[in-house]
């Protein structure tokens, strides 16, 4: 959109494009840190927990290349967590943040090592 000033030069004034994220080009979408695109980040690790009393909680810290702090954050345990739950926030930059914590009232949990699956997810900005 352009508009005429004064001096008869036209100046741009407002440009707004709507379209997908993987067809803009770099420059207006995307950093050197982040492709244009890129929206989902994931990486898994073998995770050997602690043994977890009722109430306790276990933290680590995954690396996730590319994520951004506030970004959406899931973890999922490949093995039996029925009273394990699981919380993941992207914690910082290019960091996720997983803790588990024993819901269960009375029982303490030992689990074997799993593997742990985190993914982050980038904020939709309106």
């Amino acid at each position: 959109m352009g508009a005429i000033g004064f001096d008869r030069q036209v100046e741009l004034e407002a440009l707004r494009l709507y379209g997908l994220p993987e067809a803009a080009s770099a420059l207006l979408c995307g950093t050197p840190a982040l492709s244009v695109g890129q929206r989902n980040f994931a990486a898994e690790l073998s995770w050997d927990l602690p043994s977890l009393a009722p109430g306790v909680t276990s933290l680590l810290d995954v690396e996730a290349t590319g994520c951004r702090q506030g970004d959406i954050a899931h973890a999922a345990l490949a093995s039996s967590t029925h009273f394990i739950e699981l919380d993941a926030v992207a914690w910082t930059n290019n960091t996720v943040r997983v803790m588990a914590r024993n819901i269960s009232p009375g029982a303490t949990f030992d689990l074997a090592a799993a593997t742990l699956s985190v993914a982050a997810t980038k904020r939709r900005v309106p």
